[in-house]
């Protein structure tokens, strides 16, 4: 396992960007690497690959979104951007570009989550994945976190000097 890299991004919707370390929209409805109930934070190693896993499927129009920054770091990361690393665990590209929500819908086995299940067994607090939103590259990296805390070995901090954020939550 790894350390993240330092530095992570995400572009929340509105209603989430008010508590971006959450993970609770994750948990409420699963995701690629998270079945529902458990909570996930996916972030994207560059602010253009944020930008693309929050505007899926709108190519030409960007949604409301508020972009977070983070500052990272975090241990016990596995790398999946990595061959070796995917035959270790015993995961097929083609299995980690699954049609997760099709597969959940009709019953089926999800790969990603039994891989997610088993990597968190193992005392993963996260990965490192290719993204596979629309018009992403193999050079457009998302980070998922599984645990993360404020304090090593899996501190995440929002960067927020001026404490925008916070002046969000306070006019809701």
């Amino acid at each position: 396992m790894i350390r993240a890299p330092a530095t992570a991004f995400r572009a929340h919707k509105p209603e989430w960007a008010i508590d971006p370390i959450s993970g609770e929209g994750a948990k409420r409805h699963g995701g690629r690497y998270n079945p529902p109930g458990t909570a996930a934070l996916y972030l994207g190693l560059s602010f253009q690959t944020a930008l693309l896993e929050a505007n899926q499927g709108f190519e030409k129009k960007l949604s409301p979104t508020t972009i977070v920054e983070y500052d990272l770091d975090c241990d016990h990361i596995v790398d999946l951007t990595q061959a070796s690393e995917r035959v270790r665990w015993k995961i097929k590209p083609a299995e980690l570009r699954c049609g997760f929500r099709i597969l959940a819908a009709e019953g089926k086995p999800v790969p990603t989550w039994l891989l997610a299940e088993k990597l968190i067994k193992a005392g993963a607090a996260g990965i490192l994945v290719q993204s596979f939103a629309p018009g992403a590259t193999s050079k457009d990296i998302n980070l998922v976190l599984w645990k993360w805390s404020s304090r090593r070995p899996h501190k995440i901090v929002v960067h927020d000097p001026d404490g925008s954020l916070q002046k969000i939550q306070r006019v809701r």
